[in-house]
């Protein structure tokens, strides 16, 4: 475990808000050793930039936000006891992104915990884990996905890449074999009649396991596909940009994570032309935008990437929140606080965000964009970076809540 980070804020503020109110603890559960500890270590960096823009502004009840970080060691079962040891520290939000089956056992395990312990519940603020269960038959009260979601990313994926005119008629689907690669599958799929494509074939491969992607890129390249959609990331976005650099393979690919650092160096001029779905574009963001740039790179000393935006985002949304929640005898009521999270609304450079009450699942903008060597902010130390195509509104991007929602709300 590492120690608490805390925004400096001046001692005597810290002194005299001590007896007023006891700290809100955020726990962040990520994956910061192994293989995807690179996409671990994203979420912990947008994670620490939110809370830190929290604490510069007043904390919560004048009192800093503490953050507390454990190594999930990319696993359900390492997940499942640095849950408990957050509980045992005082956690009351736990934050975490980076694998869809990670965050179906956190959700399981806040679910049953808090069942046990009324009077002592914590919130799980899902700023990643995409899968469509966590939403549909996995959701509850204590849970928030402040993410997109496959079918959300899928539909507009496809929506920007057929208005650009780079949505081939044949399309390979490939995907990891777990929850989330199981509904983008089942998305790009879905969404055949609207893009006017046909899957020429599908494939499900072991997640993040795999060294060379090379007979997979063959296959692709056999089936005579003309657009490639993946919801790959990690490892496995990594290694397929990089065999498909050196195949040669001419195939547009239709992405959700192509702006993870190293892809772009990964796959050279392969990569000209490709598109992916994300929750920012700063050159997309007017003012607004290049502000948050700005303000992100003169933190960490690199411009927002990845899943930091939406990370920020989503904290940003947990930050009103917590405004908006009293202090109950010097204390975080976290019921209270999960009832204005259903309320929460967000104003982004992409436009304005919303938490949906009936399933807990955020309402966003995103914007499609391309590989280009016209795009303002370049990638990866190349000449090439993401040119925004078309922003789609929150309400543009929106699917319904999925019937097998069956929220519970405490009395």
């Amino acid at each position: 475990m590492n120690p608490f980070r805390l925004a400096a804020l001046p001692a005597a503020l810290l002194i005299a808000s001590a007896a007023h109110a006891d700290p809100v603890k955020i726990g962040l559960l990520e994956t910061l050793s192994g293989p995807q500890a690179s996409t671990g270590q994203t979420f912990r960096a947008g994670v620490r930039f939110a809370i830190d823009k929290m604490n510069a502004a007043g904390g919560w009840n004048g009192q800093p936000v503490q953050l507390v970080e454990y190594d999930n060691q990319g696993g359900p079962a390492g997940a499942s006891d640095k849950l408990k040891a957050a509980i045992a520290d005082g956690v009351q939000i736990v934050v975490q992104g980076a694998s869809s089956a990670i965050g179906g056992q956190i959700t399981e395990d806040v679910r049953k915990h808090n069942l046990r312990n009324p009077g002592k519940e914590i919130v799980y603020i899902n700023v990643g884990a995409e899968a469509l269960e966590l939403t549909g038959e996995k959701c509850n009260f204590h849970h928030f996905r402040v993410a997109p979601n496959a079918q959300v990313r899928t539909k507009v994926l496809v929506k920007g890449m057929k208005e650009a005119n780079a949505l081939g008629k044949k399309v390979y689907s490939i995907n990891q074999n777990y929850s989330w690669g199981q509904d983008m599958e089942a998305a790009i799929v879905e969404n055949a009649a609207a893009g006017g494509y046909q899957v020429v074939e599908k494939t499900l491969h072991d997640t993040n396991k795999i060294q060379d992607f090379a007979p997979y890129i063959a296959k692709i390249g056999s089936s005579g596909a003309e657009t490639v959609l993946t919801g790959n990331w990690s490892n496995d976005l990594l290694l397929m940009m990089k065999a498909a650099k050196g195949a040669g393979l001419k195939a547009t690919f239709g992405t959700v994570f192509l702006d993870q650092p190293g892809n772009i160096s990964n796959a050279g001029d392969t990569a000209l032309g490709h598109f992916i779905v994300h929750a920012f574009n700063g050159e997309a963001g007017g003012a607004e935008g290049e502000r948050f740039v700005a303000d992100f790179s003169a933190k960490l000393g690199r411009p927002p990437v990845f899943v930091e935006p939406q990370t920020v985002f989503g904290l940003d949304m947990v930050a009103d929140a917590l405004r908006r929640t009293k202090p109950e005898g010097g204390k975080l009521n976290v019921n209270a606080f999960a009832r204005a999270m259903e309320t929460a609304r967000l104003k982004t450079p992409m436009g304005e965000a919303s938490m949906r009450a009936a399933d807990h699942q955020i309402l966003m903008p995103l914007v499609v964009s391309t590989v280009s060597r016209d795009a303002r902010y370049k990638v990866d130390g190349t000449d090439m970076g993401f040119k925004p195509v078309k922003v789609f509104s929150a309400e543009d991007a929106a699917m319904p809540v999925q019937p097998a929602c069956k929220m519970q709300r405490p009395s």
